[in-house]
Formats: C-alpha cells, structure tokens, sequence
C-alpha cells in the first residue's frame, strides 16, 4: 500500500493540513480558519483526507505552528517543529535557489534568509497587529469590500496616497482622515498595501540585505497589491508559490517523511478519530523578567503537554 505523510500547521488564524506522497507530491490540501476549536477541526480535515485518500498508509505526521505542542500529542506527531523550519524546507523544495522569503500570516509575519540551502538568518513579529492578514481583513470589512478583491481594487488607484502603518490604530485613523479628504477606496487601499510593506522593512528586515530570489507565502501572498508593493520596495520580481498558503504544512509533512524513512520507525499517529483525552487548562504569571507573562498550561491526564504565552520561549520550550 502506498503511504502518505500527513502536514499540519495550527496557527491562530488558519489550520492548514495537507497530505504528500513519497515524491513530495500534494495529494490533499485544504485551508481553513481556526475558530477557537482546534482539535475539533483538524479532525473534521483529518475526516475529510481519509474520505478522500481511503486507500493510502499514513507513514508519518508532523505538526507545525503556533498550537504545535498540544495538536502533536493529540495526534500522535512523528515530528514537532518551529514554522521557520518547516516554511524554508518546503521552499526549498519547489524554490531551491531561494535567497529570501516573506511570509505574512493572519496574527504574525516571518522573514527567512537562505544561504546556500541553508537557514542562514530569521526574524519573526508577533506583537504589531498591522502588519498581519488579520488587520487587513478588518480593513475590507470596514471599507465594505471582500479581501478577495482587496489586491484587484487596490491596483486600479491612479494615484499614490501614503497611510501610516507602524501601528493599527494610526493607519485605521489615517485611513479615515484620506477617505475625509476624498480619497478613493482604491487609493486607500493601494496606500494600506504599502503601509504594510514598510512595516514590514522596519519591524523585520532592519537594514539586512536583501537578495534575490525572493518568495512570498502565506495567507496574504494571495493579494496582489502587497506582492507588488514588495516588488517596488526591493526592486526585483517576488515569487508567490503554488501552495503559498499552505507552504508549513508542506514543510513539516516532508520532514515527517524524512525522519521516518532515516529511522524506519512506525508512525505513532493515533488515527483519524483524533485523541478523544480531556484537557486542562490553566494559566500563571512569569515572574522571571518584567515582562510578566501569562503563561498557558495544557494539562493532559494531569500531566503538562503544552506552554505557551512567553516571549522568550522559556516555558513553550521547555515542553516537548
């Protein structure tokens, strides 16, 4: 029987699952957003694989994102691993000659320098809200279009207006003023576009140097304002790959691959009724900086399976 490996990355905006064969073909892909529920939908995209691909071995399965630690003992993960790693392999598999990506999610964006095939330097922004899908998406909804048709409206602006986007609140309010002064939708939005990519330059690249081949992936690479925007900003042609918003999952499906065929072990995948365990949650302050962070606790038949909330990844690390 042919076996499949299984990819899923739980971000808190999108849970994405794909299934590939042993050539690293996509045989299943879906993308869907995460409402709180992550269990109950990765289960329901586990169901909907199964009915799709009866006939197939699972040989192994790898988690990804921001819920990795806890949907990876829910599933029984072969492979648990950071969104960095997972993005840069599956980039480099379609995209081997790769020097830089750009990666925008719903709640959070990623830089990754590629040297030689390797991961050479990343930067990741997890606190500004403005330069996420996320922010974007409140943006069309206030102005009364679908972010479907953000990046199409966008392009037909026949001037340039400049918003600020260092923060959500200023460029919501700047936003407001230019649409007082009669700028168009249009213009506003091709505004939004570039305000973001700013954001992006100052709160991640930081004065690296950039060079080509440039990728962009992620939920917002399907927006072609914002492609084009990265075009002007770096002078060059930016790649938007074929799978762009399901590029992690890809990642960690084929590094679940790998693993299992360097040490031939059988998956501990737990199937695809997907654990039916009851968790606790709880949470505490972290004393150890001033930042004080609250940091969540997932328990498990009384044991702690999952950390997060901190900054530095002292307790989400600490967890395995």
């Amino acid at each position: 029987m042919e076996k499949i490996y299984i990819g899923v990355d739980v971000g808190s905006v999108s849970i994405n699952v794909v299934a590939i064969d042993e050539n690293n073909e996509v045989l299943f892909k879906s993308y869907v957003r995460n409402v709180g529920q992550p269990i109950d939908t990765v289960k329901d995209e586990l169901a909907k694989l199964h009915n799709e691909l009866p006939d197939k071995e699972i040989g192994g399965v790898g988690v990804t994102g921001s819920g990795r630690q806890l949907l990876g003992y829910v599933l029984g993960a072969d492979v648990v691993k950071n969104e960095i790693t997972a993005h840069a392999t599956a980039t480099l598999h379609f995209h081997p000659d790769v020097s830089t990506i750009f990666e925008i999610g719903g709640q959070d964006s990623k830089l990754i320098i590629i040297n030689d095939g390797t991961i050479a330097d990343f930067a990741m922004n997890t606190v500004c809200a403005a330069g996420t899908g996320s922010f974007l998406d409140h943006q069309a909804q206030r102005l009364g279009i679908k972010i479907e048709e953000f990046g199409e409206i966008a392009l037909t602006a026949k001037r340039d207006v400049r918003i600020a986007g260092r923060c959500t609140v200023f460029a919501e309010s700047d936003m407001i003023s230019k649409q007082q002064y009669g700028f168009s939708k249009a213009e506003i939005l091709k505004g939004l576009s570039k305000a973001l990519v700013r954001n992006y330059m100052n709160n991640l690249v930081r004065g690296r140097k950039l060079k080509p081949v440039f990728v962009f992936q992620g939920g917002v690479a399907a927006n072609i304002a914002i492609k084009k925007a990265f075009e002007e900003e770096v002078g060059h042609e930016v790649i938007v790959p074929k799978y762009y918003n399901v590029m992690g999952a890809i990642g960690i499906a084929m590094l679940a691959k790998d693993e299992m065929k360097r040490t031939g072990n059988h998956t501990k995948f737990k199937g695809f009724g997907v654990s039916e365990e009851k968790f606790e949650t709880t949470s505490f302050i972290c004393k150890a900086c001033p930042n004080e962070c609250e940091i969540i606790q997932i328990k498990a038949n009384g044991k702690v399976i999952a950390m997060t909330g901190d900054r530095c990844g002292r307790w989400s690390n600490s967890v395995i």
